[in-house]
């Protein structure tokens, strides 16, 4: 089991090397599951799943840091830089702009 503080360190390519490595384990695990393989084999589906998914986070972090990395200083930011609050959220009134506001 590899530990996500360990994928952060190694480059684009060794990630993706080793997805390409968990997904292949995880194919042959399936077919041991399939074929009656041992139970040990059908205990290890579980890891290898939480590995890959270990990996798809580590690089999809990677990749949003190289964007907002590229989009400083930008004049608009992209959409999958901006903030997810509601959709009710994000159309409320600022806190400088409800001091503007006057009372009735």
């Amino acid at each position: 089991m590899v530990k996500a503080y360990e994928l952060r360190g190694l480059p684009k390519e060794e990630l993706l090397k080793t997805l390409a490595e968990n997904r292949k384990t995880l194919a042959d695990l399936h077919v041991a599951k399939v074929t009656g393989g041992a139970a040990s084999k059908i205990a290890k589906i579980k890891q290898v799943r939480k590995s890959i998914a270990r990996v798809l986070t580590v690089h999809n972090q990677q990749q949003k840091e190289g964007i907002r990395k590229a989009a400083a200083g930008s004049k608009f930011v992209s959409k999958d830089l901006r903030v997810k609050t509601t959709r009710a959220m994000r159309r409320a009134l600022t806190k400088e702009q409800r001091g503007k506001k006057t009372l009735k």
